[in-house]
Formats: C-alpha cells, sequence, structure tokens
C-alpha cells in the first residue's frame, strides 16, 4: 500500500465534481490510501488501481485506448472494466473500484469483486499440452491456458534449475544491487500447484517424437502431448578464443549466471566488458553502479548502431562515457589471461572480471531433429503453428509472418516472447487469433531509459525530434514514407502512441 504522503490528487470517497471528468477522459486519485484511476467510458464510469502490476508504473500518466489503459514504462496493457491484465509483461489483474455519480459527484465506493471474465472448462480436444522451455514464452503460455479455461493436463519443462523469473532484471537492478532477490521470481512457488502446472525444473527435452506425441527428457520420462509449445529460447555466443574458459569470464543468460557474476564481483576493482551489445552495455552500467572500472571491447564503430543507428548509438556512448566507461570499439579480444584481456592491437586491458556479451542464437536443435522447418529461426504461421498440426513455436525460436514488412521475422525480445506465448496458448484453445503484435523491448541505462517500438532490421532514414542530449525526443525509422519503428527517450505517452499506430497499420496489413 501506498504511503499517504506519495498519494496524489483529490480523496475519491469524498468524490469529485463530475464536470472534471469528461468522455475519454481519466483522473488519478486515492481510496484508504491506495491509488486510483476513474475513466469515464461513455455513460460507464470505471475505476481501477492506478498502479502497474509489473513494475508498479504509474497508470495516470499512461495511455487510454478504447477501453484498456497501457502502461507507460513497459507497455503492460490493462482492461479499465475487468482490471485483467491483458497483455504482458503485466500477469497479475489490477483491482477493480466500484464508482458512481450521485447528483453531480463521482464517488468511489469501495472496491468491488474481481471482475475477470469467467471462462467455462475447456479442453479444446487437448488431454494434455506440454510446453518445453520455462523463460518467457513458456511461462506466460502456460498461466494463459489456465486463464481461458484449459482443465486438461499441463507440463511445462524447464531445463533452468529455477523457476521462471524475471529474466531483463538480471542484467539490470539485481546486477547493480538495487533489486533484492523476492523480486526476480514471476510467481510463488505454490501458484503453480493450485494452478496445477506440473513445472518440472532442472530437465532437458532430450526429443520429439512426432509419430507417438511425446517428448523425451533428461530425467528418462517420456510426457505426452496433443499440443506441444517449443519455446527454448536462446543461447548465448561463446568466445573461441584462448582463456575463455578461465573462471573469471562469465556469460549473462541465466539466474544463476547473474549469482556467480555477482560473488565473482566480491573484491573485483576492474571489469573488461566483451561486446558493446545491450546485454553488455546495461552489464557495464550496473558494474558501474557498483564501483567498479568497466572498459568496453566491441567490434562496432559505434555501440548499437545495426539496431538502433548513430544517432541514439553515439548518444548510448556518451552517457556511458558520462558515467566513467571506457570503449575500445573497432577492437576484438585475441586472449583472455589471469587478470587481463588482450586485444588483438597487443593493447592489454586489466580485468579482474570479464563479461562476455557477443550475442544470442536461438535455440533450435531440437526443433530441427524433430523435423521442423527451421531457417534462421522455427517457421511458424500466423497463429504460430509449425507445419507439423498440433506443435507451435514462441519467443526467441519463432519466425512468423510479420503483417505489417510482408516478411518472416525473429525477435529476441522478452515482451515479444511473454506475448508469443500467450497467443500461441489460445491458439491451441482454437481461438484462431493471428500474430499481429508490434515488438516492444526497454533498455536501461543507469537513469537513461530507451524505449522501442517496432522492427526495422533496415531503413531508409532516421528522423529525430527534440534532443537526445537533453534526454527528451522521438527517433523514428522510416522505409520509405512508412514508419517502420520508433525509439523515444524521455516520452512514453509518445512510445505508447507510436505503437498503437502501427497495430493500426499492422491490423490493415493482416
Amino acid at each position: 500500500m501506498a504511503e499517504t504522503g506519495d498519494l496524489k490528487g483529490p480523496d475519491l470517497a469524498a468524490g469529485i465534481p463530475a464536470a472534471d471528468l469528461a468522455e475519454g477522459g481519466v483522473v488519478l486519485g486515492h481510496v484508504d490510501g491506495e491509488a486510483v484511476l476513474v475513466a469515464r467510458r461513455g455513460t460507464q464510469l470505471l475505476a481501477v488501481a492506478a498502479t502497474c502490476t509489473h513494475y508498479g508504473g504509474p497508470l495516470a500518466d499512461g495511455l487510454l485506448d478504447d477501453d484498456t489503459v497501457r502502461c507507460p514504462w513497459h507497455h503492460a496493457c490493462f482492461s479499465l472494466r475487468t482490471g485483467e491484465a491483458l497483455a504482458a509483461p503485466a500477469l497479475k489483474p489490477l483491482a477493480c473500484w466500484e464508482v458512481e455519480q450521485r447528483g453531480t459527484r463521482i464517488v468511489v465506493t469501495g472496491r468491488s469483486p474481481v471482475r475477470t471474465t469467467a471462462r467455462a472448462p475447456v479442453q479444446a480436444g487437448l488431454a494434455s499440452v506440454v510446453i518445453v522451455g520455462g523463460g518467457a514464452a513458456g511461462h506466460a503460455a502456460a498461466e494463459m491456458l489456465r486463464r481461458e479455461g484449459y482443465a486438461g493436463a499441463l507440463t511445462l519443462l524447464s531445463a533452468d534449475p529455477a523457476a521462471p523469473y524475471d529474466r531483463p532484471n538480471l542484467s539490470k537492478d539485481y546486477l547493480a544491487g538495487t533489486a533484492p532477490e523476492d523480486w526476480i521470481p514471476l510467481r510463488p512457488a505454490e501458484f503453480f500447484q493450485q494452478q496445477r502446472i506440473d513445472l518440472v525444473t532442472g530437465v532437458r527435452v532430450t526429443r520429439i517424437d512426432v509419430a507417438r506425441r511425446c517428448v523425451e527428457t533428461t530425467a528418462g520420462r517420456t510426457h505426452p502431448f496433443d499440443a506441444l509449445l517449443l519455446a527454448t529460447g536462446s543461447e548465448p555466443v561463446r568466445l573461441t578464443i584462448p582463456g575463455a574458459d578461465l573462471p573469471h569470464v562469465h556469460h549473462l543468460r541465466t539466474l544463476a549466471d547473474s549469482r556467480a557474476l555477482i560473488t565473482a564481483l566480491g573484491g573485483a576493482q576492474r571489469a573488461v566488458v566483451v561486446g558493446a551489445s545491450f546485454i553488455g552495455l546495461e552489464v557495464a552500467a550496473s558494474l558501474r553502479a557498483r564501483n567498479l572500472q568497466v572498459s568496453v571491447v566491441g567490434r562496432e564503430a559505434r555501440p548499437l548502431e545495426r539496431v538502433l543507428g548513430p544517432q541514439l548509438g553515439d548518444f548510448i556512448r556518451s552517457v556511458h562515457e558520462q558515467h566513467g566507461v571506457i570503449f575500445h570499439l573497432g577492437q576484438s579480444p585475441r586472449a583472455i589471461e589471469a587478470g587481463a584481456v588482450v586485444l588483438e592491437s597487443g593493447r592489454v586491458l586489466p580485468a579482474d572480471v570479464v563479461v562476455v556479451g557477443i550475442g544470442v542464437r536461438p535455440a533450435v536443435a531440437l526443433a530441427q531433429e524433430a523435423g521442423l522447418a527451421v531457417d534462421g529461426g522455427v517457421l511458424v504461421d500466423p497463429y504460430l503453428q509449425t507445419r507439423i498440426p498440433g506443435i507451435y513455436a514462441a519467443g526467441d525460436i519463432a519466425r512468423w509472418p510479420d503483417p505489417h514488412s510482408g516478411r518472416s521475422i525473429r525477435v529476441e525480445h522478452w515482451v515479444v516472447a511473454q506475448r508469443h506465448g500467450q497467443l500461441a496458448a489460445r491458439n491451441m484453445l482454437r481461438r484462431r487469433e493471428p500474430c499481429t503484435l508490434v515488438p516492444f523491448f526497454w533498455s536501461q541505462h543507469y537513469d537513461v531509459t530507451i524505449a522501442y517500438v517496432g522492427h526495422a532490421e533496415t531503413w531508409d532514414r532516421i528522423v529525430v525530434d527534440g534532443s537526445l542530449q537533453a534526454r527528451d525526443a522521438t527517433v523514428t525509422f522510416l522505409g520509405g514514407d512508412r514508419t517502420l519503428a520508433v525509439a523515444t527517450v524521455g516520452r512514453d505517452l509518445v512510445s505508447l502512441r507510436a505503437q498503437v499506430m502501427l497495430e493500426g497499420q499492422h491490423a490493415l496489413a493482416s
């Protein structure tokens, strides 16, 4: 519960003038010490909790779109009528409140019962669903199957020894030491029991028997399925230079990786990050938060240029340099030694800790061995189904037909993976909803967050509105006259509006 001193706006239990809430408008206030949002939709008044259930974003600063509200921080979407979390990254619903107009005043009278739409138990011809992968896509799919009323057997097989957790935090606040351990699990352990999700951790699937409709695991068990979701994610690219396997060399993909790195930082003073990628630079920021000296080595001329273009690349570099990071660009490591990284130029960089962040590859071997179509990812149709009926793929491994670009694309973003998992779950239950999502990701560098919507593998030109150095800018990536993607700094509402605009274009194209 928020502290009273932190609450903004009027006491909604005492009421507000009805004239203060126009059609399509919203008022932020509080009731019994909790922040509440009141909206008017036609003749109906709606009230929900004003704090996003993902990271606590202020929904009053977000975007109202039809009967939904979208979080300004990470673009979670909620129903104003039911509070339901309609789109990841939020998984938990908002509390709802009773609200009515009494004469010339609007009054919130108290909490309402949970309004989430009741789903009758369904089987959709499925006695058993198996999900391979306990990351963003797999976990979101398991939750959505139960939310949609699926009542059959549901097994979630994860190679990770930990229950599903908040992977984006591993390179950000958790690594920086500002996020406590209890922030990391996505759900408490009892949640999976309550939802009758058979979560099996620390086990790998070794084979998919398509003919017998079952998967085999390293634990020696066979799990039959009527529907199967492959959500095996990505694996980090490894260095192949001398010393790459020394104990002070780390990769960051799993919770175990992050914990091992945090342990290694004890007593360390100097770090070298190999790779000027998103993960590499987020790690650099987190290590600077722990007062380590940090050098970043990267092959590119400027960081992140391939994804964000030269303007944002130069800006991100300047932000890191302002915080003391030293860049060695246009360079690759030749060898790693105890206490040092040797560059191809011969320069030696002292290093108590080395973190490698040079990219990831989709984990498609299992799919390939099962005879699924693979081309830089597992090929799926608009419903995320592979060429074998009943077998779906989602998240980092899925290459799906994008209605906006007219091409098949594969995207390695957390929110995309979660929404893929939710969509695949609904389509297993015969909802037949095509994938028209607009990719979104965010990247955090100290007190600077970049929000990116859309997908632009190439572009004709980039238009910058505002000032990146003032941390108030919109960067638009154009192909001809068409907007392909929009990145913002300090303009959360602009980012949300851009996503809605791109979603409209996707709908027209599909």
